[in-house]
């Protein structure tokens, strides 16, 4: 292939675009902050999730509470009218007998159920404060999300800047390569990993980094300047420049 010396010399100033590109692409997908926002964000779901339970827990343990009071409260109403009834002294002795045995185990019956009421009373106090404790953790997390997805669009968005940045020099530059030689650039940077076209530096591929050999070097001296070279070694166009050491 034929292509003048100065579109191959534009064929490298390609390249650096291209490298470029795919520094900002690998860039973009390795971005500290990205696996910093998805770890947050994991948290964020399990602490939300703690949230909801550490509520459901206080809830379920208020309607204890309440059914707590409610048994104490029908064991006291039930009592006051034994004691009403016994006080009045109206009924038989043996009626009056029954009255005070069942006073006597209501009063047993209000104890037990008050230590109940005290039992679920203090454990409300401890799922109060273990929500309180599960909220603050939530509400961090959140605030760590926040910020952390503001840091992601930032970068983000300075990585697309360049980028939009480095397509606009692209284009201009690509028009200069040429319509035979782009193609053939374009299929090898498919092929070795996105670098297709490397300088011939001081008897030194720059693609692959192996030093020619003096029969290959003699043979690149020898061709016509506007030959497109390709490395013996690599297979990437190789381009000579005032630095090629021939």
């Amino acid at each position: 292939m034929k292509a003048d010396l100065t579109r191959q010399w534009r064929l490298l100033d390609l390249q650096k675009l291209d490298t470029r590109l795919d520094q900002l692409a690998h860039r973009e997908r390795t971005l500290p902050v990205l696996a910093q926002l998805t770890e947050a964000t994991a948290s964020e779901i399990t602490l939300r999730e703690d949230v909801i339970l550490a509520r459901t827990a206080l809830q379920d343990n208020e309607r204890a509470v309440s059914k707590a009071d409610a048994d104490v409260q029908l064991v006291r109403d039930r009592a006051d009218r034994d004691r009403a009834r016994l006080d009045s002294g109206n009924g038989t002795a043996k009626e009056l007998q029954n009255l005070q045995h069942e006073l006597d185990t209501l009063a047993r019956r209000q104890a037990e159920l008050e230590d109940v009421e005290l039992a679920v009373m203090e454990r409300a106090e401890s799922l109060q404060a273990d929500l309180q404790v599960r909220e603050t953790a939530h509400q961090q997390v959140e605030e760590a999300v926040e910020r952390l997805t503001g840091e992601r669009d930032r970068a983000l968005a300075e990585i697309e800047a360049e980028r939009e940045s480095v397509l606009r020099e692209r284009a201009n530059v690509a028009a200069g390569v040429g319509a035979e030689l782009l193609p053939l650039y374009e299929k090898l940077r498919e092929q070795m990993g996105g670098v297709a076209a490397a300088a011939l530096q001081q008897k030194r591929c720059s693609g692959c980094g192996l030093e020619l050999v003096q029969a290959e070097l003699s043979r690149i001296k020898a061709a016509p300047e506007d030959e497109v070279l390709r490395c013996e070694e690599c297979r990437r166009i190789l381009v000579r420049t005032a630095e090629s050491g021939l």
